[in-house]
């Protein structure tokens, strides 16, 4: 009998542009009741790598039914791609095109995943969604409009691919606000992948409320005014 499984794979740390740390946004997904997660740093795997050592110190974690996906969104020329691999593939140095990143992440045993693909404020890859062969495509972003979510459900529709919601939190209390149900045969990343692949998931979708709206606007304000100060 298959295995029903939350997963949340679109989050960040501070390893680019998120509050927390590994560890934290692992905390959270866990009180969540998320059993699949990734860490998904922009243009990094090092946040994923740290929430690996974090796990493998953690006897409570190596035994409770988790599993970790190494994961990097990448800011391809043409916009941002969740890039999610069975094991860290040992480097930072992938591609920023897409038919290159496409045969990158093949080699590499990984998935490509356009992240909010028509959100326009956001990186979107727009109609490069129905341009290439992608494993799936994120259907929901808890952080994105309903008009652009829409669009890309309609477009993994269309295309025939499955469809993840995913929280894509920059902030630890929003890790699984919206996630994916898959139907896993066991409690392995290969499994985990091919339910993936044969469309064996439901996309969740749901929006923060007021006071996780008023963290994530906060912390995003936060975050600009380093920026802004550290440039000067």
């Amino acid at each position: 009998m298959p295995i029903k499984m939350r997963a949340d794979l679109h989050t960040h740390t501070i390893y680019s542009d998120g509050k927390g740390e590994p560890r934290d946004v692992i905390i959270n997904a866990l009180n969540r009741g998320i059993g699949i997660l990734s860490i998904t740093d922009h243009d990094t795997f090092r946040g994923s790598v740290k929430a690996l050592e974090f796990i493998r110190g953690n006897d409570l974690l190596r035994k409770n039914d988790f599993i970790f996906i190494v994961g990097n969104e990448v800011r391809t020329i043409d916009g941002d791609v969740l890039v999610l691999c069975m094991e860290y593939p040992g480097t930072d140095n992938v591609p920023k095109s897409i038919p290159e990143l496409l045969d990158w992440a093949s080699m590499n045993n990984c998935i490509a995943v356009p992240a909010h693909p028509y959100d326009v404020l956001r990186h979107g890859i727009g109609d490069k969604v129905r341009s290439y062969r992608w494993h799936a495509v994120e259907i929901f972003n808890a952080g994105a409009l309903p008009i652009f979510n829409w669009r890309a459900a309609k477009a993994a529709r269309e295309l025939g691919l499955p469809g993840l919601a995913n929280s894509d939190a920059h902030v630890p209390d929003l890790v699984g606000i919206a996630y994916t149900v898959f139907d896993i045969d066991n409690l392995t990343i290969e499994s985990v992948f091919k339910a993936l692949l044969s469309n064996h998931v439901n996309a969740v979708a749901h929006y923060p409320g007021p006071g996780l709206i008023i963290k994530r606007l906060s912390w995003s304000i936060r975050r600009r005014l380093r920026s802004t100060s550290s440039a000067v």
